[in-house]
């Protein structure tokens, strides 16, 4: 049985202690740049995690996503080990630089990519709903070239994050 945290619950730990790719504290200006360039509306949920950190590694007991169906990755999962913030620190990836890294991978269109290796990615999809809906969570496997539709929309896919190492004998709540 799938056990699903608040969101609330899941954004007071939602991060780990390492500073690697964090970016600068999000500002309001920040948000509606980054909207502007990205040419879509980001989910509230979202920008309510980079509130408290712009970016980063994620805590481990919220690294992974259950799924029903095997992956490249995992008989029962896809990873989850960071969230990419919204900013251009130097040698970081960023939210905004989905553009390029769409059209570099190959990837469908309109998605912001939120976690990743280029081998993998897990995004926000736009495609159903529109730039300025609701969006998806999709994972993309562009080695496999397969898509997985992982939660109907950003809050839900964090109130479902599990520990890895949990999966296969039970998920761990967060």
């Amino acid at each position: 049985m799938l056990i699903v945290t608040s969101f609330d619950e899941v954004r007071a730990s939602f991060w780990n202690d390492n500073a690697y790719g964090v970016q600068p504290t999000l500002t309001e200006a920040a948000v509606r740049d980054a909207e502007l360039r990205l040419g879509v509306s980001l989910p509230t949920a979202l920008l309510s995690l980079l509130r408290v950190q712009n970016g980063g590694g994620v805590a481990a007991h919220c690294n992974a996503f259950p799924t029903c169906v095997p992956t490249s990755w995992s008989e029962d999962h896809v990873p989850f080990d960071e969230l990419m913030g919204i900013g251009r620190r130097e040698r970081m990836t960023s939210i905004l630089d989905s553009p390029e890294l769409v059209e570099e991978w190959n990837l469908p269109s309109p998605v912001v990519l939120l976690s990743g290796d280029g081998h993998y990615w897990i995004m926000l999809d736009y495609r159903v709903c529109g730039r300025h809906g609701e969006p998806s969570i999709t994972w993309f496997d562009t080695d496999a070239e397969t898509e997985l539709d992982l939660a109907p929309d950003f809050q839900s896919f964090v109130e479902g994050l599990v520990q890895a190492g949990g999966l296969g004998t039970g998920v761990q709540p967060v």
